[in-house]
Order: C-alpha cells, then sequence, then structure tokens
C-alpha cells in the first residue's frame, strides 16, 4: 500500500476522492503535520496499521470536489512526529503541474 503527495492541492483532492491515499503536509504553529486522506475509509484503516495508529483517531471531514464543488464524504489521519517521519518515507511522490 502506497500513498501519494503532490505539489497541488487540487491533484491531491481529486486522488482521495477517486479513493486513493493522498499525503496532505502542512505547518500549524511551526510545527510539521500531514494529514493521510481518502474516501476510501478502509484503505485509511489499512494504512493506520503501518503507522500504529488507532482506529478511533481517524477523523470523518468531507471534502469539497474542485470541479463540481460538492461536498463528497472522505476521512483522514493526522500525523506528526515520528508517525509523519514515517509516511514520509513511504510516499510516493507524484510532480504535476
Amino acid at each position: 500500500m502506497t500513498w501519494r503527495k503532490y505539489r497541488l492541492w487540487r491533484h491531491g483532492v481529486l486522488h482521495a476522492l477517486d479513493g486513493g491515499l493522498w499525503l496532505h503536509p502542512f505547518v500549524l504553529r511551526g510545527e510539521q503535520w500531514a494529514h493521510l486522506v481518502s474516501a476510501d475509509r478502509e484503505a485509511l484503516l489499512t494504512a493506520g496499521l503501518m503507522l500504529d495508529m488507532t482506529e478511533r483517531w481517524l477523523q470523518y471531514r468531507p471534502l469539497k470536489h474542485p470541479e463540481t464543488g460538492r461536498r463528497m464524504p472522505a476521512w483522514h489521519w493526522d500525523l506528526k512526529g515520528d508517525r509523519l517521519l514515517r509516511a514520509q518515507r513511504l510516499a510516493e511522490q507524484v510532480e504535476m503541474a
């Protein structure tokens, strides 16, 4: 199982809404974080096992589809620290315009 990291938010959202796993990095109060996002809850649970996550930490958060504007069901893990480092090492970097 792999997840992808995209330069453009739009491409990451489309990948996640298509059932793929998207690693979305961000900075919060000066600390590196990432969301591991997907519309496929079961895929996220499987990925969570690889990162020693607990199911109750999985968060439901609909994503706005960039083409239709409709809210679509999606879930994510909050990652930081060692779990973020492991996720980054396992991520497939995708360079898209």
